[in-house]
Order: C-alpha cells, then sequence, then structure tokens
C-alpha cells in the first residue's frame, strides 16, 4: 500500500501516520524528518535547507522532491505512507510518476484550532514523543514520561511562524489537493475530531 496523508501543519498527521504505519506494516516517509536529519547532520543539503524551514518556507521544491524520492526509492518502493509530502502539485506528479499512492486522505481542521495545536507542542530530543501543553502534557512539567529527557519547543513552532507556514500551505499545497482529487483518489476527514475517532474514519476510508 502507497498512502498520501495531508493536511495543515499541525492537523495530526504525524499522530495518525504513527498510528496507520504501526498497524498496516508499512514506512513512515515524512519529509520533515527527512529534512531535519540532514540539518542536524549539517549535510551540504541541511545547511542549505535550514535557512528556509526557520522562516517556515518549504524551500527549493526540486532539491526536497529528489531527496525525498531517492529515500523511498533506497528504503520502501513498495509500501509506505507519505506523511507531509507531496506539499506541491509539483512534487505531486513527480511522486506519481514514480510511486503512485492510492489514496490521497486529507485531514482538515481550521487555522485558530492548527495555531493552538502547534504553539502549545513540545518534543522530546531523545525519544521523539510528543507532548502539548495543554491537551496531552508530560506527567512531570517538561520532562518527557518515557525516557525522562528534557522536551524543546522546536524553533519553527510559534505564532508568527506557524502563520506563515499556513499562507505557504495555502498557496502551494492547496493545488495538491486539486491534483488527487481530479484522480479521483481524494478522501477527506476532520481533523479536529479526537485522534482515535480521526484513526476509525481513516480506515473506513481505506477498505
Amino acid at each position: 500500500m502507497r498512502l498520501a496523508l495531508m493536511g495543515p501543519p499541525g492537523s495530526g498527521k504525524g499522530t495518525q501516520a504513527a498510528r496507520l504505519c504501526a498497524d498496516l506494516g508499512i514506512a513512515h516517509i515524512s519529509s520533515g524528518d527527512i529534512l531535519r536529519g540532514e540539518v542536524a547532520r549539517k549535510s551540504d543539503f541541511g545547511l542549505r535547507i535550514k535557512e528556509f524551514m526557520d522562516r517556515g518556507e518549504i524551500g527549493p521544491q526540486e532539491l526536497i522532491t529528489d531527496v525525498v524520492l531517492a529515500h523511498i526509492g533506497r528504503t520502501c518502493p513498495d509500501g509506505f505512507l507519505a506523511d507531509g509530502f507531496p506539499r506541491t502539485r509539483y512534487q505531486a506528479e513527480r511522486l506519481d510518476e514514480r510511486f503512485p499512492v492510492r489514496p490521497a486522505v486529507l485531514l482538515e481542521a481550521p487555522d485558530e484550532v492548527i495555531v493552538a495545536r502547534i504553539t502549545g507542542r513540545r518534543t522530546c530530543p531523545g525519544c521523539s514523543a510528543i507532548y502539548h501543553i495543554q491537551t496531552r502534557p508530560p506527567k512531570r512539567d517538561g520532562t518527557c514520561d518515557t525516557c525522562g529527557a528534557a522536551l524543546v519547543q522546536r524553533t519553527d513552532d510559534n505564532e508568527a511562524t506557524v502563520a506563515r507556514r499556513l499562507e505557504v500551505y495555502r498557496t502551494d499545497t492547496a493545488p495538491v489537493i486539486d491534483f488527487y482529487r481530479e484522480r479521483g483518489i481524494l478522501r477527506t476527514t476532520d481533523g479536529t475530531a479526537h485522534p482515535d475517532r480521526v484513526y476509525e474514519a481513516i480506515r473506513s476510508l481505506l477498505t
């Protein structure tokens, strides 16, 4: 199965992707994780892309597309869930040429929900666990329940950057929705519901 999970930043794609991949036995392709991995390794690509990420911008789509497609080709050409990729129609077309997805699922959520979700998000640098200061706080303030590491707020999880990311999403990513709708493979569901209900809705769309 090749599945694309779409939606604005903070719509719950990461949470749903992890659960779906575990249950379906497919690889989780997160363009954000791939890019942040390059930044952490301080590769030539990582140094080039960091300045865009810090501004909440997508960056050069041709370069990003080549890196993500190469990763898919090396690791999981026959089965994956693409989370946050494709982000532009160009990327959707390139992905469809080499690794066509069926279906594409869109999580819908209004801007005010997105801003509250992202600015309150905290992550664990040790085990990658995700928390929220209001809806999913750790048992001890600022400390991961699983590994005890100090939680951090990503540098791009601030209100100004979130606003910019939403603007970029509407301008550049919305055409991807049309791309998959034109092909008759777009499915939509409410991303503001409880995570368990969102998951059940997604699974029903895959049958």
